[in-house]
């Protein structure tokens, strides 16, 4: 009696079948990477130059550091969120209920929880490149470099991943596109404003800074500033809830793809 494809597979995530779908969406990309970069760099880069140059010239120190530094490395926070959730949300509603791109792919030897770890890696990667933008701009306008700055990429691809399936869950949830709305309005943009990016978290009431530690963009804004300014000992713990934000997420996000596509 001969296996069927499920039992003749070797074994969850496999290698060639998260390979074939990252080289997909590689090719893929370079159709449209010109809008893909100018969307998820420049409003983080106004939000930075607006922000810094607009409140600091009144406010000219927040938390020790000059406000612009203090933007500068914040909005790479803001950058990763802009280039990973909302991507994701769109882009992954977008070809299973339109394209249906993911019929196509999971008629492959490619599994749902396969499609949904290599979409989050590639779109992880994206923002890992595009949240250092606003860390580039902020060196050109006085932020001093340091040997911290070259984790930046690291924790923005770590953010990038939690969020990217974040956005990939509320895709596979979503009876329309008209739903993100929703979680645009009241999920993300609150946790975008009290992320620390514009303004310390110690100038909220009590109960809002220790909200504010179960936000991860707050985790990001707190790591990339620590990068470029000394890393600081509670940093290892931020680590560590990026890693349980992303992984809790992911095993989400293949639950609601899971469910989406077999409906």
């Amino acid at each position: 009696m001969s296996a069927s494809p499920e039992s003749a597979r070797l074994g969850r995530l496999e290698r060639p079948a998260l390979a074939g779908v990252l080289v997909r969406e590689v090719v893929n990309f370079s159709s449209y990477w010109r809008s893909a970069t100018f969307s998820s760099t420049v409003e983080p880069t106004i939000y930075l130059l607006a922000f810094g140059f607009g409140f600091g010239s009144l406010v000219s120190k927040v938390g020790g550091y000059d406000y612009v530094q203090f933007v500068g490395t914040g909005t790479v926070a803001t950058a990763v969120l802009f280039s990973s959730a909302f991507p994701a949300m769109f882009g992954t509603f977008v070809k299973y209920q339109f394209q249906r791109t993911y019929d196509a792919i999971l008629a492959a030897p490619v599994d749902t929880e396969e499609l949904v770890t290599a979409e989050a890696l590639w779109i992880a990667t994206r923002a890992g490149v595009y949240g250092c933008v606003p860390l580039l701009v902020a060196l050109a306008f006085g932020l001093p470099a340091a040997w911290g700055m070259l984790c930046v990429p690291l924790i923005a691809f770590l953010t990038g991943f939690g969020w990217a399936c974040f956005g990939i869950t509320v895709a596979g949830f979503a009876k329309s596109i008209e739903n993100f709305s929703y979680i645009v309005s009241a999920v993300l943009t609150p946790l975008f404003l009290v992320a620390g990016t514009f303004f310390p978290l110690s100038k909220l009431p009590r109960w809002a800074q220790i909200a504010g530690e179960f936000n991860p963009l707050h985790h990001c804004v707190e790591l990339v500033r620590h990068a470029a300014f000394g890393f600081h000992a509670w940093d290892v713990a931020r680590v560590g809830a990026l890693i349980v934000f992303g992984l809790a997420i992911w095993r989400l996000a293949i639950y609601a793809m899971t469910r989406k596509l077999i409906d």
